[in-house]
């Protein structure tokens, strides 16, 4: 007498594993708790984390950033370049060959100021020649700064690297800013020559 089909397949088949026949090892189980009680008791036990030691030594003055100079304050300079124009032209002014123009040694850092503040003031887009070499690409306004912190910026750049010219006064932001209604950037050198004049 034979069997139906669905009974041998029945009987072929394994029974389903269950828990009890292979149950977590002891020493794993007792290792997991001891982790997570060592890491309780270690948090417990452990100095705040905003202490000062558990990163790179700076206060938290100094990483809430430069407070807003006070009207008539000195502005410095170098922390506003490293903030504003440092990501292009790098902090060793040197920009990036082919894509920023360096600002040590240009001769729109060092030439006229009033064509320096005109550039910071509206930006310049297109095609511009720095220390020989053709530049395409453009550089943003930075109208939405102060005088004092244009000047400032102005006066570091025309300081720093090799570059040796005289220091720019806010007097001439704000002069500029009034003579001009730009809320374009200039188009290229051409542009920026004719202020020369």
């Amino acid at each position: 007498m034979s069997q139906d089909p669905v009974t041998r397949a029945q009987q072929r088949e394994n029974e389903d594993p269950e828990e009890a026949i292979r149950p977590m090892p002891l020493s794993a189980l007792l290792v997991a708790v001891a982790m997570v009680l060592w890491a309780v008791v270690y948090i417990l036990y452990t100095e705040p984390l905003d202490l000062s030691q558990w990163g790179d030594q700076r206060t938290r003055a100094e990483l809430s950033g430069p407070a807003p100079a006070a009207p008539g304050a000195a502005v410095d300079g170098k922390a506003l370049f490293a903030a504003q124009c440092a990501a292009c032209h790098q902090a060793t002014g040197l920009g990036l060959p082919g894509v920023f123009p360096p600002l040590d040694g240009s001769e729109w850092v060092q030439g006229e100021p009033r064509v320096l503040a005109n550039i910071l003031l509206h930006g310049i887009t297109g095609e511009i020649t720095v220390k020989g070499t053709r530049y395409q690409g453009a550089m943003p306004s930075f109208q939405q700064l102060g005088d004092a912190e244009l000047a400032g910026i102005a006066s570091f750049i025309r300081s720093s690297w090799s570059n040796k010219a005289d220091a720019v006064q806010p007097e001439l932001f704000a002069k500029e800013r009034k003579a001009s209604d730009r809320t374009t950037p200039f188009e290229g050198e051409a542009a920026l020559k004719a202020l020369q004049q």
